[in-house]
């Protein structure tokens, strides 16, 4: 009976021996490719090429007098200070620190166009290293994705703003500039606001004060034209001394009517009759002059209370127009916003990025995961096959 070893070296054909070394060679030079060089490229680049990076934080939250919150923080700054979160102005702030007009303001200061093209900084991390554009919109996107982050906590509305660069002093030089201009912008806003609001007040206030001159002149044009001052005043004194003449009248009516019944003949009839017509008479001019046509004051009152009631709405709008203005003034001064600095720019210590070992590690474990499927879809090809 034969042993097993001799068995089994008799078992192995020199045709599957030369399969298998060949099979493994092949796994040896995918696991080369996909884990071994991509792992050494790693170490090497992030161990020895890769150039420091040091980033500097600060945080803010813009708040305003007017908004109300009740949660997070932004309930503990309005309890403690009477503010509260602006949330729709914190995303204006946002869009302006990643604006082409704060990447121009910071290369006026700091010249970025020099600063990030250093030759000691490593191709992959410079400005322009592999690529030959350097126009100012290659400039945008590179400040965009390497130079800032800005993120903002829904919550709290605090925002977190980060500048990167290879120097310390760098990175929060810059960072303190963007927060700076950023008050700077706030204030503008609120300076446009204020402008705004009282400007539209000043209007309003100006025209109001056009109608009520206007209606305050038609009316003293009207008195002049037609001599009346009030025609319900002058028409109250008309009557109370048409009232006194009505008085007299009936006095001597009856005067007239004692003498009468008396003596026919008496001298005093004559003068009494007179004095009762010459009453009448003047009772009814009069009256003629109160309610006696177009030149009465009757006649007047209507085309007098018009005018005089369009100068009692001018100059109650004036009135109204003037509470705004100082209404507008007062809600301009409260409705100012804020730019409150939560943590002030930051001096890194050492830098940050890039994470040198991470990166490896991920390379290594991305590596083994390609090498991984590439193998089982290779050997499941070559079983197929078989």
């Amino acid at each position: 009976m034969q042993s097993i070893e001799s068995v089994e070296p008799q078992s192995l054909s020199p045709t599957a021996v030369q399969s298998f070394k060949k099979r493994l060679l092949g796994f040896n030079r995918l696991f080369l490719l996909t884990v071994f060089l991509p792992t050494l490229f790693s170490i090497i680049y992030f161990g020895f090429i890769a150039s420091d990076i040091y980033i500097s934080e600060s945080r803010f939250v813009i708040r305003s007098p007017q908004k109300q919150t009740t949660t997070g923080l932004g309930a503990f700054l309005q309890g403690a200070a009477g503010f509260s979160k602006s949330q729709d102005d914190t995303y204006t702030v946002h869009d302006f620190i990643s604006s082409r007009d704060a990447l121009q303001q910071l290369n006026v200061q700091f010249a970025l166009t020099t600063l990030y093209t250093d030759p000691k900084i490593d191709r992959f991390s410079r400005f322009g290293g592999f690529d030959p554009d350097s126009s100012f919109e290659a400039l945008h996107r590179y400040y965009q994705k390497h130079i800032i982050e800005v993120s903002n906590d829904s919550s709290s509305s605090i925002t977190t703003l980060r500048t990167k660069a290879f120097n310390a002093a760098d990175a929060r030089k810059m960072n303190t500039s963007l927060l700076e201009m950023s008050e700077k912008l706030v204030n503008q806003l609120n300076e446009r606001g204020r402008q705004d609001m009282i400007r539209f007040a000043q209007s309003e206030v100006a025209a109001a004060e056009a109608k009520s001159r206007a209606a305050a002149l038609a009316l003293s044009a009207y008195r002049d034209k037609k001599g009346v001052f009030d025609p319900e005043k002058q028409s109250a004194l008309q009557l109370q001394q048409i009232s006194k003449l009505q008085d007299e009248l009936i006095a001597t009516k009856t005067q007239l009517a004692q003498v009468r019944s008396v003596t026919k003949n008496n001298p005093q009839l004559a003068v009494l009759q007179k004095r009762a017509d010459v009453l009448q008479a003047e009772i009814a001019t009069e009256t003629a002059k109160v309610v006696g046509g177009d030149r009465s004051l009757s006649g007047h009152a209507a085309e007098y209370e018009r005018l005089a009631l369009e100068r009692g709405f001018a100059d109650k709008q004036l009135a109204a127009a003037l509470a705004s203005l100082e209404q507008a003034r007062n809600e301009a001064q409260r409705k100012q916003l804020y730019l409150e600095r939560i943590v002030q720019p930051s001096l890194p210590d050492y830098p940050v990025e890039p994470r040198r070992f991470r990166a490896i590690l991920a390379t290594f474990a991305v590596g083994m995961i390609c090498w991984g499927i590439l193998t089982m879809l290779i050997a499941g090809v070559r079983e197929h096959h078989d």
